[in-house]
């Protein structure tokens, strides 16, 4: 007889259990007008996305690879292939393999003149196009 009621006490709760649990549908609504939402979102979201915006139009393309000519990528790329040797020589020279000569050197935009001096090895590169002068000491070992 225990075991009869006990079956019918556990039935009788998951029958509540179950009646009792109600579900309602979840329905995605968008926001944004494009994809279907409410067209009286537009002015808000268009406000919302103004006033994030931190970009500023100058009116030039940095970004853009098509917009940059071909031979001033040559010239740029020629003048880091200089200057990179430049630096190996240089590091060559600190780390005791060949010398680097004393002399004035005109690189194509750039005219290196390299003396010796008390702290080192004094390097004056001057870039003719826009004028910018570097001095690099390399002291010595």
């Amino acid at each position: 007889m225990k075991k009869i009621s006990l079956i019918k006490i556990v039935v009788l709760f998951f029958a509540f259990a179950v009646t009792s649990v109600s579900a309602q549908a979840l329905v995605y609504t968008p926001q944004n007008p494009s994809f279907g939402g409410n067209t009286f979102n537009h002015q808000w979201m268009m406000s919302e996305a103004t006033a994030q915006n931190g970009f500023t139009d100058d009116g030039s393309n940095k970004y853009d690879p098509y917009s940059k000519n071909p031979l001033d990528d040559f010239q740029e790329s020629l003048n880091r292939q200089i200057l990179s040797q430049l630096s190996r020589q240089l590091i060559g020279d600190a780390f005791g393999e060949d010398q680097i000569k004393e002399g004035k050197y005109e690189l194509g935009d750039y005219v290196i003149d390299i003396s010796e001096g008390a702290e080192g090895v004094n390097i004056y590169i001057l870039d003719n196009t826009t004028g910018d002068e570097t001095t690099v000491v390399v002291p010595y070992l």
